[in-house]
């Protein structure tokens, strides 16, 4: 979602700034804008669309500034154009902000402001933030104690969660940052001769740098060669600083025509990633480096709580059917922004195991809070090393998967299923389950990247079928037991790329509504892997067939009923149930990427989506 980035140092801060927020287009946005300080007044640049557009203006331009700061926007208040994105500024012009976040009050304060005689030119609730900074500036300037007390004030009225950063033309020489409940980190040389901040420490990779993170209500001042960080009372906190990795490849496609298509292809390497090093096959069980929880401690777990949102939560569904098939502990998977409104059972013996690609999902890090303030233990699986998830957790397990770049997730969602399905064996043992046992799901494991390799050896096949089907409108995703979250996420992945309708459904629900949307050009995506419950989902796709609808049925192969069902059957690599979620899942990642080519899709930034969701 939206990206802040801001440059201050003796390179050209434009160019920097325009650098920093190509570095976080992953994240998805719809507008995108600089602003900074030349010759003592503000200067800036903005506009609707993509990054290339305000790279055209600025090489018109030819600019050199002393400090800048940018922003790409993800529209949350006001419609995606010039005047809504950011930077914005106070009704005098000696202010530019940057935001990320909701202010959920903006409508009462920006009414407190125009009573006051404050204009205001956009429809965000970003402007509110500067207005009032600005309002406050002007009341404090008389009392001769400057811009990080008018943030101060201003913080104390401002409700939601947020981040932003601001240049004044009053002070040339810095960068002012403030974050409550939203990541922002600074980053800085060891000489001291250059600063950043950024909303995504992703945006520092191939700098050595020193990086700090901020905390609630916390305010930074960022000079040359000195930052100084205040609390909410304004007074001088000491941070910690940690060093920033700076190997750094710049994204590639690598020969792909999308990232999208390169992150489906890098799965067989990704999934054996997530696996290597974490097993034992001496005593058929998992281990992971770096886990902060005792035996005694896991072994008093009496619930776990899975917390995750979109494809994340999918991952989850599954996860929480494998803990409680193979380790017996009552498990279920919600989604973060729901648990945010409950009083959830929780207590010191409930395992919460939070998910999120990113580690910034807005509405799962404030879930993670809720949860610990409960009393539970923290388990953070992540993709992203120094996120705000992995910092809340009391202990994290990373996929490895690599920089994601496309906003559809694939690869980070198989490698979450792969340590779910090492942390269940894990668990499993700890408990009951025999060591031949926990053998046999590790060998079935260790084949799995081998057998995704067999499923995108059929894309040729896939992506003749995607030339049928993509004629059609309207689709029903269908399956039971661990093929339910797997036809959900086959579905979402449809939904996310080619903007058609796609919804999904355990198959045994059918009859109790859905049904009756059921005709010729409504057509079934059927996914028959789970052999417990095959024979059920036969049963369902002779109620859709009866019913004139097309049938594509994704199937192991042997599954011979299948094929006089269905129209069109895409046959899959067999594996035991737990597992199918896996090859299952990598062919309808490619049915989806082929009908969203056939269809002209954005591939790797669909319309209205971001990466990272750190709003609410």
């Amino acid at each position: 979602m939206c990206g802040i980035f801001g440059y201050l140092g003796p390179k050209n801060s434009l160019k920097v700034c325009l650098s920093g927020l190509k570095q976080l287009e992953y994240r998805g946005y719809d507008s995108a804008g600089i602003a900074g300080l030349h010759q003592g007044e503000l200067f800036f640049i903005k506009d609707a669309g993509k990054i290339a557009n305000l790279e055209e203006k600025i090489r018109l331009k030819d600019i050199r500034l002393d400090l800048a700061i940018g922003h790409t926007r993800w529209a949350t208040h006001g419609k995606p154009d010039q005047i809504n994105a950011h930077p914005h500024f106070d009704d005098n012009n000696t202010i530019a902000l940057v935001h990320n976040g909701i202010i959920e009050n903006y409508d009462s304060l920006k009414e407190m402001l125009k009573k006051r005689g404050i204009l205001f030119r956009s429809e965000t609730d970003t402007e509110v933030i500067v207005q009032l900074i600005a309002y406050y500036y002007r009341q404090e300037l008389l009392k001769k104690k400057g811009l990080s007390r008018a943030i101060q004030k201003a913080l104390k009225l401002l409700k939601g969660s947020f981040a932003f950063a601001l240049v004044h033309k009053d002070f040339p020489d810095q960068m002012i940052a403030a974050s409550r409940e939203a990541p922002l980190v600074i980053g800085f040389d060891e000489e001291g001769t250059e600063a950043m901040i950024s909303s995504d420490p992703n945006a520092f990779l191939g700098q050595k740098l020193k990086v700090l993170f901020l905390k609630n209500d916390e305010i930074a001042v960022v000079k040359k060669g000195n930052i100084t960080v205040f609390d909410k009372a304004l007074k001088s906190v000491e941070k910690e600083v940690e060093e920033l990795d700076a190997e750094y490849e710049a994204p590639n496609k690598e020969g792909f025509e999308h990232f999208l298509l390169k992150e489906i292809y890098e799965q067989p390497l990704t999934v054996q990633k997530a696996i290597l090093g974490r097993y034992s096959d001496e005593f058929g069980t998992a281990e992971f480096e770096n886990l902060n929880f005792s035996a005694k401690e896991l072994l008093s777990t009496s619930h776990i709580l899975i917390l995750a949102c979109g494809t994340s939560w999918h991952a989850g569904c599954i996860g929480a059917a494998m803990l409680e098939e193979k380790a017996r502990i009552p498990t279920h998977a919600e989604i973060a922004s729901e648990l945010r409104y409950k009083n959830p059972i929780i207590s010191n013996e409930t395992l919460v195991i939070a998910i999120s690609q990113s580690g910034e999902t807005a509405d799962t890090i404030a879930a993670v809070r809720e949860a610990k303030a409960k009393g539970a233990k923290v388990l953070g699986i992540c993709n992203v090393k120094n996120s705000a998830l992995t910092r809340v957790s009391d202990s994290c397990i990373f996929l490895k998967a690599g920089p994601e770049i496309s906003v559809c997730s694939t690869k980070a969602f198989t490698s979450q299923i792969a340590v779910l399905a090492l942390f269940s064996l894990f668990m499993a043992r700890l408990r009951h389950m025999n060591k031949e046992d926990g053998q046999y799901l590790l060998s079935e494991l260790k084949k799995i990247p081998q057998k995704i390799k067999q499923v995108l050896e059929k894309a040729p096949a896939i992506k003749q079928i995607a030339e049928k089907y993509s004629k059609y409108e309207d689709f029903f995703f269908l399956g039971r037991r661990y093929m339910y979250a797997t036809c959900l996420e086959a579905a979402l992945k449809l939904k996310e790329i080619s903007y058609l309708n796609a919804n999904g459904y355990p198959a045994g629900e059918l009859k109790h509504g859905p049904i009756a949307l059921i005709n010729e050009n409504f057509p079934v995506v059927a996914f028959c892997a789970n052999k417990q419950t095959y024979d059920k989902t036969l049963s369902s796709m002779m109620e859709v067939k009866a019913r004139g609808a097309p049938i594509l049925a994704f199937a192991p192969t042997g599954a011979d009923e299948v094929a006089s069902i269905a129209d069109d059957v895409i046959w899959l690599p067999p594996t035991i149930d737990e597992l199918a979620t896996f090859p299952s899942s990598v062919a309808g990642q490619l049915l989806a990427y082929y009908i969203a080519k056939i269809k002209g899709r954005d591939i790797d930034q669909p319309r209205n989506l971001a990466k990272s969701v750190t709003v609410e």
